[in-house]
């Protein structure tokens, strides 16, 4: 499956951004949907998550008040929705997806398709 990112920006603390993540085929009951980031020197993050079957979530513990993620499926699309942004959550932001079990769905290792990034910066 081929993934598209976009949707992200610069934006000062306290805003909202929402990106999405097109795919090329249906994902609902196929993959695990995941949102990563990566700020400059620094290991690739888990996000959120959404299951393939289910519509269960899971987010990092700085994002879950704040970030939501969620599927249209009749466009293949995967959106993260971030409000009140803070400059910590810069980074180029990746979606990925997978089939990976439950326990390693927060592992980017777990999972085999991944687009291209979008960069996410946040002012103060």
């Amino acid at each position: 499956v081929q993934l598209q990112a976009s949707g992200g920006g610069l934006v000062q603390a306290g805003g909202s951004l929402r990106l999405s993540c097109a795919a090329s085929e249906r994902t609902a009951n196929n993959y695990n949907m995941a949102w990563f980031r990566q700020a400059p020197g620094k290991e690739r993050d888990f996000v959120a998550a959404i299951r393939r079957t289910g519509g269960y979530t899971y987010y990092q513990d700085s994002v879950k008040t704040r970030f939501t993620i969620s599927r249209d499926n009749a466009k293949n699309t995967v959106i993260l929705q971030m409000n009140s942004l803070k400059p910590e959550d810069t980074a180029v932001y990746y979606c990925a997806a997978g089939t990976s079990v439950l326990s390693h769905i927060r592992v980017p290792s777990a999972y085999k398709y991944w687009g291209q990034g979008t960069q996410v910066t946040v002012s103060s």
